[in-house]
């Protein structure tokens, strides 16, 4: 008995090992997403493993988007998104909302330190198109507002623009992330509807007008406002649940 019941654990360590060899194999080889990775017979004889380690290694990678199988295809190399952070800080975010009021607060405070350290770096580097785009963007959310419509596309294309300029990819990944956490988590709570969005719509015309006229001090405060209003609704929203 004790012997069958070393065997999973065994086979755990396996998998594990041959997950960073897989890895490592993707490095060494220079491999980039969507570039195929070797068969499974390939990767039994190079890594020494059997079939049920690879697989079960290919099955972990997969959950971690750094690779992707495509059934009747083969096994490529996957994109290595923010995906599987943002399944996890939501599962982590609903487990302690049952207890701890701050866990949706926290998702938000994080996503403010990102917004917000990056504004001056914004202010110098959006140019009359974006800043044009953010403009149009914001009556959108005036026209909503008026009809009593929801706006969270609006709003998320508003914080994707302006920080695209910056061209660094991962920005808009993480924000993408954290976007996803705050909405999915405050949808399944019952707090998805802006009680405010005048309010929210004149805190945006502020970043713009700031931006417009390349005051980058202006432009960080007015970011602040901003999350400063979205985090007190949080908190209202919250204690008003379950």
């Amino acid at each position: 008995m004790a012997r069958m019941a070393e065997e999973p654990i065994r086979e755990r360590r396996v998998s594990g090992q041959v997950r960073r060899e897989v890895v490592e194999l993707i490095l060494e080889r220079g491999l980039r997403p969507g570039a195929p990775l070797p068969t499974e017979a390939e990767l039994m004889v190079a890594l020494g493993v059997s079939r049920n380690s690879v697989r079960e290694a290919l099955k972990a990678l997969q959950a971690l988007d750094i690779v992707e199988i495509r059934h009747g295809h083969g096994t490529y190399v996957g994109q290595a998104s923010l995906t599987p952070l943002a399944d996890g800080l939501t599962f982590r975010a609903l487990v302690r909302l049952r207890d701890d009021t701050r866990a949706l607060v926290e998702i938000l405070e994080l996503r403010e330190v990102l917004e917000e350290g990056l504004m001056r770096r914004v202010a110098g580097a959006l140019g009359e198109a974006e800043l044009s785009r953010l403009e149009l963007l914001v009556r959108g959310m005036e026209e909503a507002a008026a009809a009593g419509r929801a706006f969270p596309d609006l709003d998320r294309e508003f914080h994707e623009t302006l920080y695209r300029p910056l061209g660094n990819e991962l920005v808009p990944q993480l924000l993408g992330a954290f976007w996803h956490v705050f909405h999915r988590v405050a949808g399944v709570r019952g707090w998805a509807n802006d009680p405010a969005p005048e309010l929210t719509v004149a805190r945006h015309r502020d970043i713009v007008a700031a931006l417009r006229a390349k005051d980058a001090g202006r432009a960080q405060r007015a970011m602040a406002d901003h999350f400063r209003g979205i985090g007190a609704r949080a908190g209202q929203g919250m204690r008003g649940v379950g």
